[in-house]
């Protein structure tokens, strides 16, 4: 919500000089356009709320909507308790809220070794897929760990994670510390399979994702090249998946670590159920359901409102502005991130889809920074589990607009699906697979150069 008559003025002039920008020139060659991200719903701030704006131009009741949104994404779950608006947590969960997860609708961060694990995720499976494409669940596990329970319940177990150093040397000799994962379930409530997989799953941010499901599919498919037919070594492929939001089988995957998530309604109705155990007309039955701990009763614990509220909140996030657009190191690493071929995944601009329904996300132009496909990253960073069309090494490219201002949001620059990379240099390290070209120019790059290129991502 615009808070003030000052803000109020200040987007207005800001809206004025994008438009002026694109009459004057050409909207891909002007480099003052990208500080838009989110065209004229871009968040003119840089500091520890800019994840946090909502979209220009809502009416009040959309507002409010959003509001309502917003204090249930804030809201602690309590166990089952009559007349409480956030009632049904558990019996087992990984955490009492959204906001817990997602701290100011950013990412989470990687725990160190001992500390608890607040915002990440440990998804488990046997090897295949279900019928509908899911993944096949552990008896008595389910797909998800549950290291938390509420009284009268026994956790299904906790995480010990454990970090593996080793050394990464630049051609010109600086040297950089890589640090590898290791995992091992403990504190098992029972037996568990030797054959189980498990993959670590951090938070992802929230904010823009609302933009991210609104792009044509034309402008996402047009980047598949699933048997690299231009020979460049990208293979770009698309995940189909089910939407068990509107019972439709190989709809566009566009959300998630492997795009397994077809719309945000899927993503907060799996969330609640998964991660904080609450109930809904989307997903009505426990995570444990047909485990050894399923409860005596069930039923719908959130009504349709409060999930379209979360819905709606989620959906309405913008993203913050990129900084810096002229500065001369900031334009050169952005050359070099384009000359290494890290654009080709990272796919600057996309269009949102002409949508009458709901006009403030319709025909836009973002610079997301990613072609929402999935890409063989590599044995360092497979982790064996498939989801519908995806496979064990393959990932969606993560958008990167707004990723420059995650140490001022969330105090920390915890990157990748695990967290591993504790900054942008570590991050570029562990990719391989499609991406190990772009590595490659990137090792070979001189310090200023590959200094150049981390400036713009922190521009971004």
């Amino acid at each position: 919500m615009i808070k003030n008559i000052y803000s109020f003025f200040v987007v207005l002039f800001l809206i004025s000089i994008i438009y002026a920008c694109r009459q004057s020139k050409p909207f891909d060659s002007d480099e003052y356009n990208e500080v838009f991200t989110a065209d004229y719903h871009t968040a003119i701030d840089d500091g520890a709320g800019a994840y946090a704006h909502p979209l220009i131009g809502l009416s009040a009741r959309e507002e409010a909507f959003h509001d309502l949104g917003d204090g249930f994404f804030e809201t602690n779950f309590v166990p089952n308790q009559a007349n409480y608006h956030a009632s049904g947590l558990g019996p087992l969960y990984n955490n009492i809220s959204c906001v817990s997860c997602h701290p100011s609708d950013g990412r989470g961060k990687a725990p160190l070794p001992g500390e608890v694990i607040n915002s990440m995720l440990f998804k488990l499976a046997l090897s295949g897929l279900d019928s509908k494409g899911f993944p096949n669940k552990v008896p008595g596990f389910g797909g998800q760990l549950q290291d938390k329970a509420i009284i009268g319940s026994a956790i299904e177990g906790k995480v010990d994670v454990q970090y593996i150093e080793s050394n990464f040397q630049f051609p010109d000799g600086e040297t950089v510390k890589l640090r590898k994962p290791i995992y091992t379930l403990t504190n098992l409530y029972q037996p568990i399979s030797s054959q189980v997989i498990v993959s670590p799953r951090l938070a992802r941010p929230v904010y823009g994702v609302g933009f991210l499901e609104s792009i044509s599919e034309e402008s996402i498919l047009k980047n598949v090249d699933e048997m690299d037919v231009d020979g460049d070594g990208i293979s770009g492929k698309a995940n189909y998946v089910y939407d068990f939001v509107n019972n439709k089988e190989k709809v566009l995957g566009r959300i998630g670590w492997k795009a397994s998530v077809a719309n945000i309604k899927s993503q907060v109705t799996r969330a609640l159920n998964e991660d904080i155990g609450i109930t809904s007309s989307v997903v009505p039955d426990e995570q444990i359901k047909g485990q050894i701990q399923e409860p005596n009763s069930s039923g719908i614990e959130l009504p349709d409102s409060i999930v379209d509220a979360l819905t709606f909140y989620i959906r309405t996030l913008s993203v913050p502005a990129r900084r810096d657009v002229k500065n001369q190191q900031i334009i050169q690493g952005k050359k070099l991130f384009s000359i290494a071929g890290c654009a080709s995944c990272h796919t600057p601009n996309h269009q949102t889809e002409i949508n009458p329904a709901f006009k403030p996300l319709s025909g836009l132009n973002i610079f997301p920074y990613t072609d929402l496909l999935l890409h063989d990253m590599g044995l360092d960073l497979a982790d064996g589990f498939s989801e519908f069309e995806a496979k064990g090494n393959e990932w969606r490219t993560p958008p990167l607009w707004g990723i420059g201002l995650t140490q001022k949001v969330n105090g920390h620059n915890n990157f990748l699906h695990d967290g591993r990379a504790r900054n942008f240099t570590e991050a570029i390290l562990w990719h391989g697979g499609e991406a190990i070209k772009a590595k490659t120019k990137f090792v070979n790059y001189t310090k200023n150069e590959r200094l150049a290129l981390i400036k713009f991502l922190e521009s971004l």
